[in-house]
């Protein structure tokens, strides 16, 4: 009869079509979390772009500097630790804490002659030259992380072009050429070399290698500052003064051979 009434233009009801899972899922609503997950990435992304991470970087620094001007924790450094601390562990806090100090801008020379008039030439050197790698390290780490994405676009000075793909091509020798002879400042030769494309165990070796006559210097003058006009206080003097002249002269040798271009 179904077929009949059909056939002679009578109307008929379509039979239900069974509902499959595929189409339940299709009649679901998007879920209300949708924009909110949207809003969130972007965030992560303003967030973690090149320069809010190098305004991070800034601002740590401004911190760490305005802590070391506030509370002087270096002073504990120079001045000595408490009486139940000693021994190696005294050696190795000081070193811990000599790191840090120098990624706050406390001058290491400061440092240097601190260890050596607390531990001794030996020790103190190991000390100082363990702090000094370790401070290195993490001006590097911080630098490459948090800085160089957004001010490796912004070398574009000649000097600055040159100075980058030094480092970039010829890093460890470049680094220990600065080390042995003191004139780049050494957080900034920190956070140059960490915007450059140089490696980071290059750094740390060559920072380690050349950082060792410098210490040793320091590390003596302090061992013997209680005798001035000892052979070792003064050998210790000019170990220290030498250097740096040589570097300053090899600078500005560079410098006039560069204007002359």
């Amino acid at each position: 009869m179904l077929d009949a009434s059909t056939r002679s233009g009578g109307t008929a009801t379509a039979p239900p079509q069974a509902v499959g899972p595929h189409d339940l899922a299709i009649a679901v609503p998007l879920a209300p979390s949708a924009p909110a997950a949207g809003v969130a990435a972007r965030c992560a992304r303003v967030l973690l772009s090149p320069w809010s991470r190098l305004s991070l970087l800034v601002v740590l620094l401004l911190s760490a500097a305005s802590a070391m001007l506030l509370f002087e924790p270096q002073r504990l450094l120079t001045d000595g630790f408490p009486p139940q601390l000693g021994g190696a562990a005294a050696v190795v806090l000081y070193a811990v804490a000599y790191g840090v100090c120098t990624v706050a801008f406390v001058p290491r020379p400061l440092l240097n002659l601190g260890a050596g008039a607390l531990f001794g030439t030996q020790l103190g050197l190991g000390a100082a030259l363990g702090g000094t790698v370790l401070g290195a390290g993490l001006a590097f780490c911080l630098g490459r992380a948090l800085g160089q994405d957004a001010l490796r676009p912004l070398l574009r000075g000649r000097w600055l072009k040159a100075a980058d793909r030094q480092l970039s091509r010829h890093g460890f020798r470049s680094m220990l050429a600065t080390r042995l002879f003191p004139g780049v400042p050494f957080a900034a030769a920190n956070y140059c070399a960490a915007v450059s494309r140089m490696g980071l165990l290059p750094f740390l070796l060559a920072t380690a290698l050349g950082s060792i006559p410098n210490t040793a210097a320091y590390a003596v003058a302090g061992d013997s500052a209680s005798a001035p006009t000892s052979p070792a206080f003064l050998i210790a003097l000019a170990c220290i003064a030498v250097p740096g002249l040589v570097g300053a002269l090899v600078a500005w040798r560079k410098r006039h051979r560069l204007r002359g271009r």
